[in-house]
C-alpha cells in the first residue's frame, strides 16, 4: 500500500469511528454525567488526576496540561495532574512495590475526597489503571476511564466510563483526543461561563 492510501485508509477509519461515537447516544449522556462531575469537583475546591500507559501516559499530559493552561480561551488556571510525569515517585514505587501499583499509591498519597480520576486504557485492562480505580473506590473519590473495544474491566469499576469507538488502538486513541478535549471545552465553559 503506498503512503497516500495508508494515509486516506486513517483518515476514513478515524472518521468512522467518530461517526460511530456520535451514534452511541449512551456513551454520548455517560460523557455528560462525567463532566458534571468534574465541574463540581472544581466547584468544591477539588482537582482532576489523570493516569495512562504509553501513548495514553501522553494523553494525560496533554489533558493535564489544557486544564492548568488553557485549551482555547485565556482564563484562569484550572488545577490538574497527570500521575506519569514524576520519574522519582514512578521509579521508587515501581522498584518498591511494583509497576501495577505506580497510579494506585500516587492516588492514596495525593488525593482527597473533593478530586477527581481519570484513567485512560485503550483496552480497559491495564492493571495499574484497575489497581488506580479500586484506589479510588477505597478513598471515596469518584473516576472516570475512557476506554475502548468493549471496555474491559475497567468498565464495571469506573463510576463513569466512555467506551469510545474504533477498530484499533490508534483510532480509539483519536477518539480519546476528542474526549478529552470536549472534557476541558466543557469545564471552562461551565466554570467562567464563557459563550459562544
Amino acid at each position: 500500500m503506498l503512503a497516500e492510501e495508508v494515509l486516506v485508509h486513517n483518515l476514513k477509519a478515524s472518521i468512522s469511528a467518530k461517526q460511530e461515537m456520535i451514534a452511541k447516544v449512551n456513551q454520548v449522556s455517560v460523557f455528560g454525567a462525567s463532566v458534571r462531575e468534574v465541574v463540581n469537583r472544581y466547584k468544591n475546591g477539588g482537582r482532576i488526576y489523570i493516569a495512562g500507559n504509553g501513548g495514553s501516559a501522553a494523553d494525560a499530559q496533554h489533558l493535564a496540561a489544557e486544564f492548568v493552561s488553557k485549551l482555547a480561551r485565556d482564563r484562569s488556571p484550572l488545577p490538574a495532574e497527570a500521575l506519569t510525569v514524576d520519574s522519582s515517585v514512578l521509579t521508587a514505587i515501581g522498584n518498591d512495590y511494583g509497576y501495577d501499583k505506580v497510579f494506585s499509591r500516587q492516588i492514596q498519597g495525593k488525593m482527597t475526597s473533593r478530586d477527581i480520576f481519570l484513567g485512560i486504557t485503550t483496552s480497559g485492562n491495564s492493571s495499574n489503571i484497575l489497581l488506580a480505580l479500586d484506589a479510588c473506590r477505597e478513598i471515596g473519590v469518584p473516576s472516570i476511564v475512557f476506554t475502548g473495544y468493549e471496555g474491559g474491566k475497567a468498565k464495571e469499576m469506573a463510576d463513569y466510563c466512555i467506551v469510545a469507538s474504533g477498530e484499533t488502538t490508534a483510532a480509539i486513541q483519536e477518539v480519546h483526543i476528542v474526549l478529552a478535549h470536549s472534557l476541558c471545552e466543557c469545564v471552562e465553559r461551565e466554570i467562567f461561563k464563557i459563550q459562544d
